[in-house]
């Protein structure tokens, strides 16, 4: 496992969670999380490369109803490096093993990007930890074809430069952050993300090389998804669009979709709307009147898909 420099615990420790910071031993990985607000608990998983610190927007504005709780990937804001490879399989094991130790209740889920892809196997595996899921653009849902490899292999190529300390990188780098989250809400730590691009370029590079695996296929597991189970999408995504993902989430059980002005993660970019439909949606999982006569989640209606 490598030495963190204090220059790069500085940089990286910005990108993730508030003050005060919590540490959990889960599988042998020191997890950095921080909580906010009480209520219902809400367990949120960003993006790779991201922080915890993207929800901190979202638990200001609906924790006096919820319990935020912002989970830092290992190797990722302030949760120290790991040996087993960034995946979105291997952090669905982390939060399969993390959620328990919360106790209580089962949990709501927020998850973007590989946090989306973790929130789902982990409700297909343990219905029984996850109350809703709420997903901001997952990945898993669109066809692993040749041209996805080869979107993969390119990206991977570009983050592997930035690991081995390639000059144009950092520049690079802003560019492809303000494609990824252009609204200016995501500002302050799109700027924290991009000042720890050489940081990040690793685990950044591991999840890539993942995202080519055939265990990145989720659309086989959305039929096990019982959970009420909210796409918040972000309409801007130029990687993961909703027109490649949208017959993998209609496979979703019990499924709504809404639409952000947003280019990755609705939560960071489109704050006020998100906690909007975030607060709807949960009103109805909660509410008697959310399940069938039989107790089973009642299918939301999906909405008009023009957007």
């Amino acid at each position: 496992m490598s030495i963190t420099s204090d220059n790069s615990r500085s940089r990286l420790d910005a990108v993730g969670v508030w003050d005060p910071v919590e540490r959990y031993n889960v599988d042998g990985v020191q997890l950095a999380i921080a909580r906010r607000g009480r209520g219902p608990r809400v367990v949120c998983l960003h993006a790779t490369g991201h922080g915890g610190r993207d929800f901190e927007s979202f638990a200001e504005r609906v924790g006096d109803t919820f319990e935020v709780i912002a989970v830092d990937w290992p190797g990722q804001g302030r949760s120290p490096r790991e040996t087993a490879p960034a995946s979105a399989w291997r952090y669905a094991e982390l939060i399969e093993r993390f959620v328990p130790q919360l106790g209580g209740e089962p949990v709501i889920v927020i998850g973007c990007s590989i946090g989306g892809a973790a929130a789902i196997e982990l409700a297909a595996r343990r219905p029984d930890l996850v109350r809703a899921l709420v997903l901001c653009n997952p990945g898993g849902l669109a066809p692993i074809n040749k041209f996805a490899r080869f979107a993969i292999r390119r990206l991977q190529s570009f983050f592997a430069a930035g690991a081995r300390g390639t000059s144009w990188y950092p520049f690079a780098f802003n560019l492809y952050y303000r494609m990824v989250l252009p609204q200016a809400a995501a500002r302050p730590q799109r700027q924290r993300i991009v000042a720890a691009a050489r940081d990040v370029a690793p685990i950044l590079t591991q999840a890539w090389a993942s995202f080519a695996d055939s265990r990145s296929d989720l659309r086989s597991l959305a039929a096990q998804v019982g959970c009420p189970t909210l796409f918040a999408w972000a309409k801007k995504d130029r990687i993961l669009p909703w027109s490649q993902s949208r017959q993998g989430a209609e496979r979703f059980p019990h499924m709504s979709v809404r639409f952000f002005d947003a280019g990755h993660a609705a939560f960071l970019e489109d704050p006020d709307a998100f906690a909007r439909e975030f607060r709807s949606f949960v009103a109805g999982v909660l509410a008697p009147t959310a399940l069938e006569p039989n107790g089973t989640p009642r299918r939301a209606k999906l909405p008009s898909l023009s957007a």
